[in-house]
This record gives structure tokens, sequence and C-alpha cells, in this order.
């Protein structure tokens, strides 16, 4: 199974998404890897010492002599998770691969090489629907659009939900909306439980149960190159990513 994390809008949780949702699945004894698609390499920097990285995705993408698994790193603190990391190279991706034939396929050839070795896959994806997201759609399973509780929270989302069904027509059929994920969420406010309502008239019971509050803790712990289940194990957002990952897995 391969969740491609997507919202073209920034700020929304994506990359907080990937980090915990990989490290749910890993705690379950999952062979799990991150791909880390965002040149700011947020995901890539919760896990390991990017500065002593080598190749990363950028290479295994632009360079048909380079494959993902010689990029790809462990995690030291969790054996079943694995990072296959990014730079800030990457942000370079769309002008390398403009014009070639194959360049919307670049991640689904690579993964297609590597697939059996993980029971997952997560992808984190950056705040754009360029070549870098169409990759990952295109080389996905299934869709994870995490929406932040605020006022303009469905802003772009036909957009994003535009693109998904062209690839759909063509590219990867099999693509499935696995579903739409409230993050930030306040429930004092008011103004959280009107865009939770929103959210779920829009995409009825493809919008988790699992909702993920505003956290602290969850901000803090990539600075720590930790999941939040290592950082604060007992915290609200550790016990809402292990809910969003049986939730997952109970959809599949």
């Amino acid at each position: 199974m391969i969740i491609a994390i997507t919202n073209q809008k920034g700020g929304v949780g994506k990359t907080t998404t990937a980090i915990n949702l990989a490290a749910a699945l890993a705690s379950k004894s999952l062979s799990t890897l991150l791909v880390d698609l965002d040149p700011q390499a947020n995901s890539s920097m919760s896990f390991i010492d990017i500065h002593k990285v080598g190749k990363t995705v950028y290479d295994a993408l632009a360079e048909k002599e380079v494959h993902l698994e010689e990029v790809i790193e462990s995690v030291e603190k969790m054996p079943t998770l694995s990072v296959a990391p990014s730079s800030i190279s990457l942000a370079k991706i769309e002008s390398k691969l403009l014009g070639e034939f194959d360049s919307y396929y670049r991640l689904k050839d690579e993964l297609d090489r590597i697939k059996d070795t993980y029971d997952y896959v997560v992808i984190d994806t950056p705040p754009t629907l360029g070549i870098i997201t169409v990759n990952a759609l295109v080389a996905a399973t299934h869709v994870l659009i995490p929406i932040q509780s605020s006022y303009f929270a469905l802003e772009g989302t036909d957009d994003l939900l535009e693109t998904i069904d062209k690839i759909k027509m063509r590219a990867n059929p099999e693509l499935q909306i696995l579903g739409a994920l409230l993050t930030l969420y306040d429930k004092r406010t008011r103004l959280s439980r009107d865009i939770h309502a929103q959210v779920e008239e829009a995409f009825g019971d493809k919008l988790f149960d699992t909702v993920i509050s505003k956290s602290v803790r969850l901000e803090e712990s990539p600075a720590y190159q930790e999941s939040i289940f290592t950082f604060a194990p007992r915290s609200s957002g550790a016990f809402e990513y292990y809910k969003l990952s049986e939730e997952i897995l109970s959809r599949v």
C-alpha cells in the first residue's frame, strides 16, 4: 500500500501527518518506507541527519543510473522504519524532467523495484500540484488529504480532486482516495466545528473519524529528530495518530 499525503495548500499538516503516520505503522512491526518528496526535507530531518546523507530522492528521480534503494536510510530508533531523504536540490526536478517522456512515472518505476520489501510506503509531497506531486499520485495506491481547520479549509480542494480524477483516467486507474483528515483542530472554537461540518459535507464517509488537534508536542518533536511516539508517547498527538493508523488499517 502506497499512501500519498497531498494537498497543494501549505501549512495543513502534510509533513506532520507523514512523519507520525509512518511511525505509527512502523510501531506495529509493519515494514514502512517514508519517501520525502518535499524540497524542504522536513520529513527527512525528523528522523535522520541529512547533512550526512549522500544521494537523495532527487538523484533517484533525475539520474537513470541511481535507484531509490541506494538512497534509503534506516532509522536508528525504529528498526521497521526507513526514509528516502529529500534535499533542496529536489526543487530543480521540474526543469530537469521537463520534456522527458517518462517524467510522471519516475517514482512509480523506482517504487516498483522495491515495493515487495515494504508493507507500507508513505509519501510526503510539497504544497504544489507540479511534477513532484503528480509523480506521487501516479505511484500511489491511495491518497490521504489533510485539511486544516481554518476559514479557507476547502480552498483549492476542487483542483486537487480534479487532478486525482485526471490521473485515474489514464496514468493510475487504481488510485483511490483513502480519506480526508482534519488537522490543527480546536474543539473549543465554533469555527473548527463549522469547518468540520463543511468538510464532512464535502467528503462524506471519506472523512476520517479521527481528528488531529492543535498540539505543541507535535510541533516540537521534529526538532528533536523524533516522531510523537518517542518524543511524547502519552500526548494527545500520539493517541490521535495511533488512532488514525488503526482507522487506515481498518479501511484497507
